[in-house]
Formats: C-alpha cells, structure tokens, sequence
C-alpha cells in the first residue's frame, strides 16, 4: 500500500513536481499539488514576477490563500498568494469589496499563483516533494472545510451589514448629487462644435408613473399585439370565415325577402 501511495504521489506531468499534502493527520491518502515555477512571455504584462512566483495546480476548495501561505512559509518569505478558478495570462485576482454580497462559491480544484521575496523560495518549494506528506490543517491553524465555511457565512452580523448598507447608500448618494450637479452646470452650454446636449429635465421632465398610467401602457400594449395578430393564418381558419361570411349573406338575403314582401303586401292604389 505504501508503495502504490509513493508511485501515485511522484507521478507528475512534464515540466511539474508533485507535492503531497494531507488534510489533517486523520486523512490516510495524501492529495498532489502540481508546482513548477511560473513562467512568461518576455514583454508580456502579469501581475506575478518570474524565477519568484511558484505555479500550484490541484489546488483543493478547503485551501484558502493563508494556508497556502503558511504551507510554503518553511520555503522563505510569502509575499502574496492569488487563488483562480484557471490560469490565464495576466491574470488579476478581483478585490471582494464587499463580505455579504458577491460571494463566489467554490465547486472544484483552482490554481494558486505564490509569491517569494526571494527567487531561492520556489526552488525550495520544488524540493519538498523529497519529504513526507505536510500537513494543512494543523491543530495550531485549522482550516475550515467548504461546508463549514458556508455556514458560517450564512450567519449575518445584522450590525455589520447594516454599517455595510448603509456605507453603500452614502456613496451612491453621493455619486447621484455629483452627476446631478456636473449635468446641471453644463446644461445648455454648447460643446466644441456648437452641439447642446439635450437630457430629459427640460421643460416638460418626465413624470413618475402611478398603477392607473401602468394599466393605460399595458392597455395599449395589448391592443398593439391584437392588431398585429395573424388572421386567417391557418387553412381551416380560412375555410371557417368563408363559412361565415356566407351564412351571413344567406341569413341578410331572407330578411330582405321577407321586407320586400311585406311592402307588396301593403301597397295599395291610392289615386288621390
């Protein structure tokens, strides 16, 4: 068993090292972390320097940056760790600015991009694949699971979201009053070439519409469709309007017979 556990932990693709990790000292199967030293096109513009920054395929759910940090800390000094979902040239990790909205979920393996202050680091980081299996969550620095994790960010802080909302609110204010203030200034003030912007706060300003103007849109709405529909599209529509139309002929026929008859029977000589 410990002989098929070596050969499967050593096999790597070309050009990678493969580093075993475990979970917690519970787990009995290690996990592979593929490095290598990540490399650029010469001119090409990244946000992670060459011969300092260490490539990491394989990367677990569980792994967040700082203990992707603290794995490789025995390594030399960590400067930054950037976990993506893939790799791309020039990559650049998005800020969350926010804790409760716009949360990521992550469903599978990621890459990891760690940085050294010194290029000695990621060589250091290759040559752990000579030692045994190291460890991710420790007793001193646990790691949470995804699901552990996901619950607890499932319970909000009220005060923290509140602040946060409210944060939100006074900057979005803000920004309306200065856009509001800088289209108010340049109203009517012809650019370059003599063109005038024209906006909607003019002479007659659009009005905010109530239920009764909603229903009055709606209703002109409906009846646009109702006239656009298709008649007589359908053969058998077809056949039934002709049927009609001349039931209504044979129907209009006998009343006029029968006024017409009406009058010969109530004309009578009248010589004066």
């Amino acid at each position: 068993m410990a002989a098929a556990e070596e050969r499967v932990v050593g096999t790597a693709p070309a050009g990678y090292t493969a580093l075993a990790v475990k979970f917690g000292e519970r787990q009995r199967s290690p996990h592979c972390l593929l490095v290598k030293e990540h490399q650029v096109r010469e001119g090409a513009a990244t946000t992670h320097p060459p011969r300092r920054t260490l490539f990491v395929l394989n990367v677990p759910p569980y792994c967040s940056p700082d203990s992707l940090s603290r794995l490789f800390a025995r390594c030399g000094h960590v400067q930054s760790v950037d976990i993506c979902e893939k790799p791309e040239p020039g990559e650049k990790k998005e800020k969350l600015t926010s804790k409760f909205f716009n949360r990521k979920t992550v469903t599978g393996f990621q890459v990891a991009y760690v940085v050294f202050r010194k290029p000695a680091g990621v060589q250091a980081a290759k040559a752990l694949s000579r030692e045994g299996p190291l460890l991710i969550s420790t007793e001193s620095y646990p790691v949470k699971t995804e699901w552990i994790a996901s619950y607890a960010a499932s319970v909000v802080d009220q005060e923290e979201l509140k602040a946060e909302v409210d944060a939100y609110m006074q900057d979005y204010d803000k920004k309306i009053a200065e856009e509001e203030a800088k289209a108010a200034k340049e109203e009517g003030v012809p650019d370059e070439e003599g063109w005038v912007k024209v906006t909607r706060k003019g002479r007659k300003p659009g009005l905010p519409r109530t239920e009764a103007a909603n229903l009055r849109v709606l209703e002109r709405e409906k009846q646009k469709r109702a006239r656009k529909e298709l008649l007589n599209f359908y053969a058998w529509q077809h056949r039934e309007t002709k049927r009609e139309h001349i039931a209504q002929l044979r129907k209009k026929f006998e009343e006029d017979k029968q006024r017409i008859a009406l009058m010969r029977a109530q004309r009578k000589f009248r010589p004066y």
